[in-house]
């Protein structure tokens, strides 16, 4: 059984507020101790009525990590949790819109709940990636995605020039608004939208997808897991380029610099409460068939 969970909402959509109080409350009535992350708890007028836990630590002595939104709050809470030295399984309630990672829907909360604290849950564990960039020679930048790493124009750039390597093999020169290598698990985000490939999750692999190239027979390319690569902006053009982890942070590139990729040593894991499988949700999200 699970004895304590941490609790992260992103307030600003409508009836998250209301959720969390509930789950936290019937948490708390039922044997497992609730911790709010403080800036949820603060906003939620909670901060007098149960713990709370700074957002680098939502993960420290805790049987689950349970977030309120939509995709963009369980990533930037996969975000804290990879960039810490806890583990804790992450689970989310759908309260925003498509809700590809965010599993349970809003009139499920309380059922996914009992079962995740009785126990009838299963964990799987999802690729991150290692993203790190380098400048003369040293490192300025080292981060992880659970979805993405995307280089980019800017709103105001022209379109840019990268040079693409795998495994110190010249893939490709590409000219488009940028490139997306994604994770199997973010192979349904900006991947799909770039018209790029699903992949299952239960995949080991990358997907290299350029945005909108000016070549149509630069095609997407799914790439072993093992892949290491190296995306070398042109910045000679008055260029504009931003690299972006999991459209959550992002750091403008300077000339000379190089984007190197690769399978990060740790994963991320997902708790499941319910028997719907990969296809499912795909059925329900992308309507297939209905």
């Amino acid at each position: 059984m699970i004895r304590r969970a941490a609790l992260v909402a992103r307030l600003k959509l409508p009836g998250v507020e209301a959720a969390l109080t509930e789950a936290a409350t019937w948490l708390a009535a039922h044997g497992c101790d609730p911790v709010i992350e403080v800036e949820s708890a603060r906003a939620a007028g909670l901060a007098d009525r149960f713990a709370t836990v700074a957002r680098d630590a939502v993960a420290a002595d805790v049987g689950a990590v349970i977030t309120f939104g939509g995709d963009g709050t369980l990533l930037g809470t996969a975000s804290a949790i990879a960039h810490s030295p806890y583990d804790a399984p992450l689970m989310g309630i759908n309260l925003g819109r498509l809700g590809f990672l965010t599993e349970v829907a809003r009139a499920d909360m309380l059922r996914a709940l009992d079962a995740l604290i009785a126990g009838r849950s299963s964990t799987e564990t999802r690729l991150l990636i290692e993203g790190r960039v380098e400048r003369f020679g040293g490192i300025v930048l080292r981060r992880l995605a659970l979805n993405d790493v995307v280089v980019s124009r800017s709103a105001l750039s022209r379109m840019i020039e990268i040079d693409v390597d795998v495994d110190d093999q010249r893939i490709c020169h590409v000219k488009a608004d940028g490139v997306i290598v994604a994770s199997p698990t973010g192979s349904t985000a900006y991947n799909l939208s770039a018209g790029g490939p699903i992949v299952h999750p239960g995949i080991d692999a990358l997907v290299f997808t350029p945005i909108a190239p000016h070549t149509p027979t630069h095609r997407p390319v799914v790439l072993p897991a093992s892949a290491r690569l190296a995306l070398r902006p042109d910045m000679t053009r008055e260029a504009d380029i931003v690299v972006t982890f999991d459209g959550q942070f992002g750091l403008p590139l300077e000339a000379r610099d190089t984007v190197h990729l690769a399978r990060a040593d740790r994963v991320l894991r997902l708790l499941h409460v319910s028997p719907r499988t990969h296809f499912d949700m795909l059925r329900e999200k992308l309507r297939w068939g209905g």
